[in-house]
Formats: C-alpha cells, structure tokens, sequence
C-alpha cells in the first residue's frame, strides 16, 4: 500500500486541512464557535451599495452563528455546548462570522472582540470580513491582537474577476482586496481568503485562475465553498426566474481537486465544501452530501495519486 505522499497530513488526506494545522499548532482538536456580533455591511446598508451579495440571506452568511440578541459569552456557551458533546474538544476558536467584523469604531472592535477571547477555553480568534473595511485603527488594533494570541482575519474574495463581482454585487474590486490584503500582510497578521465555485457566469478556466492566483499571495488559510442558492436570496429569484446549468457532484469534486493541485502545500485549507442549510437549499440538493463529497474528493486525489500543490513543482 502506497503511503501518503502529502508532507502536511497524518492520515489519508492529501490537502492541507484546517484539522491538522490546529493538532500541529494546539496539540488537539479545537473547534470553531461561529458568533453574530449584529454588524451589518456596507453593500446593505448604503455606503458601498444595497441589497447585500446575491447570494447572500439577511443573516450575512451567519446562519451557523449564535443568536445576536444574546451577548457574545451567551452564544459562544450556547454553541460551543453543543459542540462539545460532538467534538470532545475543550479548545475553541472564537469565530466572528456574520457580516463584516471590523465594520465599527475601534471602541465596540475592541471590547466585542476581548468578550470572544475571554471565553472559556478560547484559543484563539478568527475574524470574518471585507478588504474594504479595513481602516488604519482597525488594523492597529489587529495587529496588536495578532501579538498575543492566534488570529486570523478571513477576507471575502469569491472570485479574483471583477466581472463576477459586479454580477454578484460584492461592491468591491479585486485591486481593493490585494490593497486589504497586503494591509494585513505586512503587518504580520494571519490572511484567510474566501472562494465560491461556480458563481454565475463562471467558466472552469475562471474559477481555476481564481485559485491559482490566491494560492500565489501565499495565504495562511484558503476556504473553498460551492455556490449555494438559498430560498429568500436574490440570485435564487433569478435562478427560478431562468434557471442555468448547475454543476454536478462529480463536476465539483474534479474542480476542487484541480484547484488544489494549484495551490502552494502550506495554505491551509479552512474548507474544501460547505454547509447548506437544508430547509432553505434551492440547489444543488447533492450538496448536503457532505461526507460523501470529502470521500470524493480523498479518492480522486488518491485516483491521480496527485496532493495539493502538486501542479506547482
């Protein structure tokens, strides 16, 4: 039996996943405990644009967050209870999830964020945002909380072409985002960027150069996630209104394995699929098949005998 080729693993996996970075770096399993801290954003409430990104419900991409109408510590013990009896991890990450998380003063930034890092058994935090929100008080105050615990600041990108930024009503330019990035950067702070699959309008070629040009900034984190069209969000009314051709599971598990053979080894891979909220999924339903996409995905790879970064040697 052939041994796993892959350097950042300690099983059958041949990406980098989030798991085996925080074993590595935590010596356990932790778990993430997704939090709403009521933000809202600047493509919803005017200042950058209105109606939010197509694909996006109200909840901002929060839907697995706490109930905002209770405090932080209130949700953080809320979720993570409930994680606990599935995980048996007493190690967390304070994850602030829904909307834009450094879209406020510096005063409600600061103690939002300390109530999420004053929570039992937190680790660390992660930081959900836009690059466009990323002002130089904020960034002080992220870099000198990047100095005393794990931090990592999670961009929204979705696609690296502004065409498909325009489609999909994100309201920022690809250009804003390197200028948000390399702000981080350079200040020594942890970057996590977010990519979605097959966006409206998107060839394979696209989505491929997406990733391989992410994977050159050299990343911390890269999460990779399916277009979900969800009830109650504009791009589902337009799906209803003409529908288009969807991808299907063997489609995605052939373009993430691509794309993972695109980027560098040491970029952690947060996700490589998503959650969709089944009362509310439009399409594509295979996507709840959670499990059986990963097992997809590990054999493919496996099939190839190919791992992540292996197109770039």
């Amino acid at each position: 039996m052939k041994t796993n080729p892959f350097p950042y693993s300690d099983n059958n996996k041949r990406y980098h996943t989030y798991a085996y970075a925080l074993k590595q770096r935590f010596g356990g399993r932790v778990s993430r405990i997704s939090l709403n801290a009521g933000f809202t954003c600047p493509n919803l409430d005017g200042s950058r644009g209105t109606g939010g990104c197509s694909y996006c419900t109200p909840m901002g991409s929060g839907e697995f967050a706490g109930d905002p109408i209770l405090s932080i510590s209130e949700q953080f013990m809320q979720v993570a209870e409930r994680i606990e009896k599935k995980w048996s991890t007493s190690r967390h990450i304070a994850y602030f999830q829904a909307h834009t998380n450094t879209y406020g003063s510096v005063e409600r930034l600061r103690t939002i964020y300390q109530q999420g890092l004053d929570c039992p058994g937190v680790v660390g935090i992660a930081i959900s945002t836009r690059p466009d929100c990323l002002p130089a008080d904020v960034c002080d105050l992220l870099e000198e909380i990047s100095r005393k615990t794990y931090l990592v600041v999670e961009l929204g990108l979705q696609s690296i072409h502004d065409v498909t930024a325009q489609r999909i009503n994100r309201c920022h330019t690809y250009q804003e985002f390197l200028e948000g990035y390399w702000r981080l950067v350079n200040r020594g702070i942890l970057v996590g960027v977010h990519l979605i699959d097959y966006l409206p309008e998107e060839s394979r070629e696209m989505m491929l150069e997406t990733v391989y040009q992410v994977g050159q900034l050299h990343p911390h984190l890269v999460k990779i996630h399916l277009l979900h069209l969800l009830r109650g969000t504009k791009m589902a009314s337009e799906y209803f209104d003409k529908p288009w051709m969807l991808p299907t599971m063997e489609d995605y598990i052939q373009l993430v394995c691509d794309q993972l053979e695109l980027l560098p080894p040491e970029v952690i891979l947060g996700r490589v699929t998503g959650d969709g909220i089944p009362d509310q999924l439009v399409a594509p339903t295979w996507s709840l098949q959670k499990r059986k996409i990963l097992n997809g995905i590990d054999q493919e790879l496996a099939r190839r005998d190919s791992w992540q970064g292996k197109r770039l040697s």
